[in-house]
């Protein structure tokens, strides 16, 4: 079979005579293409065949781990994938996460296959198949806004569905951010079924907030509300220690706990709370996961320390790539910083370009010294780029080579600074045009570091 689906640059009908010629027998595409049929060749026609295309994977791969859950939002949900694999593995439960960092688990499977936070159909439900034939029952799938609006994750069986938070991004793709909340809110109205549980941070826009509760409402699924503002649990304080945060957190039934996370980052509270909200089974197994949180590690890329240096000044690495991403960021490490806060970031080319100066007018905001350089520019130019970051911080410094960038700005570090290189986090690489080129910043940091 072909699927002859539409895609952003070019349409799968294009390739129809060409399957047809190496040996396609069936064709799946749109009610609304006129198309010449060929004899011997049956041809499916749907009004949404990407949904059809997604739900035939799944029946072609039956096998599925028996708990799965998904997360989306825009910031977050890898960490909250992470945790809950964590979790579940200090549960003593086979556990795998599909999404940004590729597929990870406890067991001696490795995916080798293309990295997207949510694959597409015939991909994920291979990788399904082949984590039960690993033992593994357990998984959390990272739900993008661009997986959900293409029909990718169709077809699962979810338990339990994440709502981390909603702010800009991706607004080449959705145009405003109507669009992209509605994308987002398809795992709650199309996927996550009748009856299933839904955990969403109380913290986020109340407006966007309001939303969500109606979606889940309508639904009958199971609300639990995480935060400050948070019903199931409600964080009650954050202490910030030199080795990480003491939390106080009260439960649904109004004990309240206390508990240290050995983790920088407020915005990891946020995550781990929707973490242990996605899969608690009851107030007993609530006590049990909070009790489990001083053994939770860092997650790839998230708030990562990348070195200490000789006079005690530290250097982390983090994915942040959105304002909102940027200015939690920053805020989470003020009250580790006991002398100056840099931050080195760029903005990706061919991404929403409207972002780029707010970014910079959060990192003027909270940090000290700010550093402006490339990200991945792909097809743009990069000096273009940066000046439109620029717009948001005129007075930040430019240097246009990321390493470089790095490079000078650890010669500057003075005792107890702290300096976090914010964008790419755990990527290998940095794409200059189509070419993906070699580059990790925790290697770069470190082999600067080491020079001092």
């Amino acid at each position: 079979m072909f699927c002859a689906l539409p895609g952003t640059h070019s349409n799968g009908c294009d390739y129809i005579k060409t399957a047809i010629e190496k040996g396609a027998k069936a064709i799946l595409l749109s009610t609304n293409v006129d198309f010449p049929e060929t004899e011997g060749c049956v041809y499916i026609y749907n009004d949404n065949p990407r949904y059809v295309f997604s739900l035939m994977a799944a029946l072609f791969y039956p096998k599925h781990p028996k708990h799965q859950i998904a997360i989306t939002g825009t910031n977050g949900k890898t960490s909250t994938a992470d945790f809950v694999r964590q979790l579940w593995i200090l549960k003593h439960y086979n556990s795998a996460t599909i999404g940004t960092l590729g597929v990870i688990s406890n067991t001696n499977y490795h995916y080798t296959g293309p990295v997207l936070t949510t694959p597409d159909p015939i991909t994920l439900h291979q990788i399904l198949t082949n984590l039960v034939k690993h033992d593994i029952q357990y998984v959390a799938l990272e739900a993008s806004s661009h997986g959900l609006d293409q029909y990718r994750l169709d077809g699962l069986t979810l338990e339990a569905g994440g709502f981390t938070n909603l702010t800009r991004d991706h607004l080449d793709y959705h145009h405003d951010l109507q669009h992209y909340l509605e994308a987002k809110l398809r795992l709650f109205k199309h996927i996550l079924p009748i009856g299933g549980i839904a955990a969403v941070n109380a913290d986020m826009d109340q407006d966007v907030l309001k939303q969500i509760k109606q979606t889940i409402q309508e639904r009958q699924q199971k609300l639990r509300l995480v935060g400050e503002q948070g019903e199931f649990l409600k964080l009650i304080s954050v202490t910030p220690l030199p080795e990480g945060q003491k939390l106080e957190i009260k439960i649904m039934t109004g004990e309240q706990i206390s508990v240290t996370l050995p983790l920088l980052g407020r915005y990891q509270v946020d995550n781990i709370l929707l973490a242990i909200a996605l899969i608690a089974k009851d107030t007993i197994d609530v006590k049990n996961l909070i009790s489990l949180l001083p053994q939770l590690k860092g997650v790839r890329g998230r708030m990562e320390q990348a070195a200490i240096l000789p006079n005690g000044a530290a250097i982390y690495v983090d994915y942040a790539h959105t304002p909102d991403a940027l200015a939690h960021l920053l805020q989470s490490l003020r009250p580790h910083t006991h002398h100056k806060l840099y931050i080195i970031f760029g903005a990706g080319g061919d991404r929403d370009a409207g972002k780029r100066p707010l970014m910079a007018q959060e990192a003027q905001k909270y940090a000290d010294h700010v550093i402006i350089t490339d990200d991945n520019p792909r097809n743009e130019n990069p000096e273009l780029v940066r000046k439109q970051v620029k717009v948001g911080a005129p007075d930040a410094l430019e240097i246009a080579g990321r390493e470089e960038a790095i490079a000078q700005t650890i010669k500057k570090l003075q005792k107890d600074d702290i300096l976090v290189v914010a964008g790419k986090g755990h990527e290998q690489g940095q794409i200059i045009g189509t070419t993906v080129y070699p580059f990790d910043d925790v290697t770069i940091i470190q082999k600067y570091a080491s020079r001092l």
